[in-house]
């Protein structure tokens, strides 16, 4: 796994002390990857594996809920290879009760730990990705819509009175993309009033000034320097604000590519160029309001949830650390994930502007995560990551991986991607001692996958994702087990008791 310090992808925002990113394994000799690879011994009892893996029987009746079931944080902002609320509500339901802690170490967007939330457990997300983070965080530890509502009111009437300055800034900017004598403020930096300060290096990309009308991309300019990402109304206004910035409605400040994920930069100035498109003028503060308007239209989560960045790998001991910290239950009792998928998403590449807006590099983020896994690399790194997680979870925990077979790579039959669960059943988890309850099926139909929008291509990396229902002893696999027929209510928002 690649190590780039997480200072190289945005040195101008370097991370609270308490939230920096440990030091990460170093990569293992050759011989330890062998070593690691290989099945535990016959007298090991977790590996005494059956000929067929066994089926639990969980049905997957998330399939028959509304497209955004669950809570309204949800569809803050989209994100590639998320699975929807409604599969997390199926095993919180299932293997856990209120005040009960939920674990994610591949956050994402913050599915798991804000369903947990929001069904009074305590959620808490891991993701080295800082976009992800942020997504997380935002949504597991909000603030509450007078804030955010104050906090916009304020940025508007900063605006009236620096508008003219922004949009000079604006206009140059469109007027000549891409150039490298331009500069604007950098993200975070928050010029007060009138007064623009201008860090060095922080020219606007050709494909960012193509995208925007120049109004919208002064009020852009404006808020990406004026939020603190550190700040909890900042970061959430600006997480919606990620939601909000490509799509084909006008509820989005461009149009010039989808909400689901980035066009190449090359696609967009190629478009642009092609089609002699100028993209209508939007209204950031508005649109921000409608915006924030419809998240809020549920009560913020019950609970409040915890967001951690760093390496999956040893996010068991943060895990722990965060938890202590709180007063709350050191350990676990679910774990709800989906691991990166073999080969398949670019999460810098396919968030660019995003993270552009974040003040990011999406060449550097996809670095650090290193998602070109092969399948050996990949195994030794769950198998690390099962290992991490062991200190953070209960006797009796019970933890769902999702993981998709992977049938193409780039057009290419993928070499190993089909069988990976069962792959990370028995090389992974059975070596660290978990005992598997069984594997649930989740095949997607292409046309409800976030690449629909790739044509011929929408779906056919991943057509089937196996739920590998793992736990940390017998009693958590008997738990598992017998909880995987029990009937759950599928209504929401809960429904309130009755006053007497």
């Amino acid at each position: 796994m690649s190590s780039l310090p997480l200072e190289s992808v945005r040195p101008a925002l370097p991370l609270p002390p308490d939230e920096r990113l440990l030091p990460r394994p170093h990569a293992r000799l050759a011989a330890d990857r062998t070593a690691l690879l290989q099945p535990a011994t016959s007298g090991q009892l977790a590996l005494q594996l059956p000929s067929e893996l066994p089926h639990l029987p969980i049905a997957p009746e998330w399939k028959d809920q509304q497209r955004l079931w669950g809570h309204s944080f949800h569809p803050m902002c989209s994100y590639l290879a998320s699975f929807p609320a409604g599969l997390v509500h199926a095993f919180i339901a299932r293997y856990t009760r209120p005040g009960d802690v939920v674990l994610d170490p591949f956050s994402g967007r913050g599915t798991t730990p804000l369903q947990a939330c929001a069904e009074g457990r305590i959620g808490v997300g891991n993701d080295l990705n800082p976009f992800a983070h942020i997504l997380t965080a935002a949504k597991v530890d909000p603030p509450t819509k007078s804030d955010v509502k104050t906090r916009l009111a304020a940025l508007r009437v900063n605006w009236a009175a620096a508008a003219a300055g922004w949009n000079e800034i604006a206009e140059r900017v469109t007027a000549d993309p891409g150039s490298p004598e331009i500069l604007v403020p950098g993200a975070g930096t928050r010029p007060v009033g009138g007064t623009i300060a201008i860090r060095p290096d922080a020219s606007v990309p050709a494909e960012v000034a193509l995208a925007f009308h120049p109004r919208t991309l002064a009020q852009l300019l404006y808020l990406r320097a004026g939020l603190d990402a550190d700040d909890r109304t900042d970061r959430f206004i600006l997480a919606t604000l990620t939601g909000i910035l490509h799509g084909k409605s006008a509820s989005y400040l461009s149009a010039v590519m989808p909400n689901t994920f980035s066009m190449a930069p090359r696609y967009v100035r190629d478009f642009v160029a092609r089609t002699n498109f100028h993209s209508p003028e939007r209204d950031t503060f508005g649109l921000l309001e409608d915006k924030i308007r419809r998240l809020y239209r549920q009560p913020v989560p019950a609970a409040r949830g915890i967001a951690l960045l760093g390496d999956a790998r040893d996010s068991g001991l943060r895990f722990r650390e965060a938890l202590q910290a709180r007063g709350l239950p050191e350990r676990a009792r679910l774990v709800v994930t989906s691991p990166p998928y073999l080969r398949v998403v670019k999460y810098g590449y396919y968030n660019w502007l995003r993270l552009w807006l974040l003040g990011y590099d999406a060449a550097a983020i996809d670095d650090l995560l290193d998602d070109a896994h092969h399948r050996d690399a990949y195994l030794v790194f769950m198998r690390e990551v099962l290992r991490g997680l062991r200190s953070a979870l209960a006797d009796d925990a019970v933890v769902a991986l999702v993981i998709g077979d992977v049938e193409m790579d780039r057009g290419r039959p993928a070499n190993g991607g089909v069988g990976l669960a069962e792959a990370v059943w028995e090389m992974a988890a059975a070596p660290e001692g978990y005992r598997l309850a069984g594997i649930a099926l989740d095949d997607i139909a292409a046309g409800r996958k976030m690449t629909k929008l790739w044509g011929d291509e929408a779906g056919q990396a991943t057509k089937l994702d196996r739920i590998v229902v793992l736990a940390t002893s017998e009693a958590g696999r008997r738990r598992a087990i017998y909880g995987a027929s029990l009937p759950i209510d599928w209504s929401w928002p809960p429904r309130a008791p009755r006053a007497l």
